[in-house]
């Protein structure tokens, strides 16, 4: 069991003595400072429900407040003695904190599923206790890592989604079906299993597909939701590799699946164990009649080489080929297909494709331009998103950060900002802030007074150990699908 203080990095535990003599108050905000993504602006806000009941609540009290006092102190000055030198910080404020027995900690954020424009923060942290002014920035890091990897990948996969809804709009595909289209596949990619829920969850807010059986969970302990009553989230019957190898005949094995395993509803099938093109070419024409009798539909998987030219075809063949047509209009050729109301053709009910391997925001660009182009409608494939996407990001990637901008010494108030001259990108913000809406949408002012930071758009959400907000996975999926606040 690991103490939560030591959830911090070494050089917050002397801060505490570093700050000026009579410093009663320090106000901190995150923020996305910048994009490295040129068309997004905009950041979606994500995680903060979690982090105050996992971090702030269960485990301050699990690994600390809950401990026998001695106990609870012994863990963290051995830890800084053997790491820094014996009594190099001294502990008094430690055991000050565990006799207080909860978090003197006023958190104020938006609500979560907002989107909110690169340099606005949303969120901001105080203490409520002039003796803790050192928490403020001491939990700085556990925020900083817990918070931006889930608003990261909420933002990306939004993304994902307002492509699929443009070319849905485009192509005159099923509205209804882009909720399935991007299928999370991240969780073995991605760099530990909070990593996987917290991602996968984020995923959740855009779409309903997952793979990702523990994001389910995490959305059902932390985030106000039953799926017994709504949708979380959900996948179908599928194959790997070593189900396509066992028994050395994949036709074999395509014929059991169809009529004994799932003679009915959906069953996706990896098809590139060996060789992909004979599948498509000789195997499921030969399964024709047994595809065309199920009641459900068989989805090809691809899960190797270049994403847009196995699915949309390569020039490098002749048209005709397997490989110049792609999988799609092969399976057009074979089996057929209706026609939206905008003429865009749509495969038959019986067969479909989904390709989880590599798949970018481009990438995702590119399949659905070319599809179109060829005259098929977006709903005719799903993406598999994986760690490629979720997991090939950093804090950078926005530019998350938890900044000082406001404190209180001996009574007196004072702004404090950061401004180094050799990378104006790490401009802090400047005192008190609210956060406003205007018609151009959300946007910050600096060096407001105490009561215009009380009335702007940040709400109290967690303030002396008590999450004072609860909200639903519904009211977050609203919001972020219909950006607003």
């Amino acid at each position: 069991m690991i103490s939560i203080l030591h959830c911090t990095d070494f050089y917050k535990t002397g801060h505490r003595q570093q700050f000026p003599k009579g410093t009663q108050s320090i106000y901190s905000n995150m923020t996305a400072r910048d994009s490295r993504l040129p068309d997004i602006k905009e950041i979606k806000f994500f995680g903060l429900q979690y982090f105050i009941q996992e971090y702030l609540i269960n485990q301050f009290k699990n690994t600390f407040f809950n401990l026998p006092k001695r106990y609870a102190i012994d863990i963290y000055k051995r830890r800084l003695d053997t790491a820094l030198g014996r009594d190099t910080v001294p502990i008094d404020h430690i055991r000050e904190l565990w006799d207080l027995q909860y978090l003197p900690i006023r958190i104020k954020a938006l609500p979560e599923g907002t989107s909110v424009p690169i340099q606005v923060p949303f969120l901001t942290i105080e203490n409520t206790h002039p003796n803790f002014y050192w928490l403020t920035n001491y939990i700085e890091t556990m925020m900083s890592a817990t918070l931006w990897g889930p608003c990261t990948s909420a933002t990306i996969a939004h993304e994902y989604r307002k492509t699929f809804e443009q070319y849905a709009e485009l192509t005159g595909a099923d509205k209804n079906f882009i909720s399935w289209q991007g299928h999370d596949f991240s969780f073995r990619g991605m760099y530990g299993i909070e990593a996987a829920m917290l991602s996968g969850a984020a995923h959740l807010l855009s779409f309903t597909g997952t793979d990702t059986i523990a994001a389910i969970d995490f959305l059902e302990t932390y985030y106000k939701v039953n799926a017994n009553e709504e949708l979380i989230g959900g996948s179908v019957p599928a194959t790997e590799h070593a189900v396509m190898c066992a028994s050395g005949d994949e036709e074999q094995t395509f014929r059991r699946l169809l009529t004994e395993v799932y003679p009915k509803d959906i069953v996706s099938v990896v098809s590139d164990t060996w060789d992909f093109w004979r599948i498509i070419g000789e195997v499921l024409p030969k399964l024709k009649d047994v595809i065309l009798a199920r009641d459900g539909k068989l989805v090809i998987r691809p899960d190797s080489g270049d994403p847009v030219k196995i699915l949309t075809g390569d020039d490098n063949y002749s048209k005709g080929t397997l490989q110049g047509d792609g999988l799609i209009r092969s399976l057009w050729n074979e089996f057929g297909g209706t026609f939206t109301d905008k003429g865009y053709k749509v495969l038959n009910s019986h067969v479909g494709a989904i390709y989880g391997d590599s798949i970018t925001l481009d990438r995702q660009k590119e399949i659905l331009f070319k599809l179109s182009q060829q005259g098929f409608a977006s709903s005719n494939v799903v993406l598999g998103i994986g760690s490629f996407t979720y997991q090939y990001v950093t804090r950078d990637t926005f530019g998350f950060a938890v900044k000082a901008t406001h404190c209180i010494i001996n009574g007196e108030s004072r702004d404090i900002f950061k401004a180094p001259k050799t990378d104006s990108a790490k401009n802090s913000h400047r005192g008190l802030l609210a956060v406003h809406k205007g018609n151009d949408g959300l946007y910050v002012k600096q060096n407001v007074s105490r009561e215009e930071e009380q009335g702007g758009l940040l709400r109290v959400v967690f303030e002396n150990g008590i999450l004072l907000r609860l909200e639903s996975l519904a009211e977050i999926r609203n919001r972020i699908n219909n950006s607003f606040i």
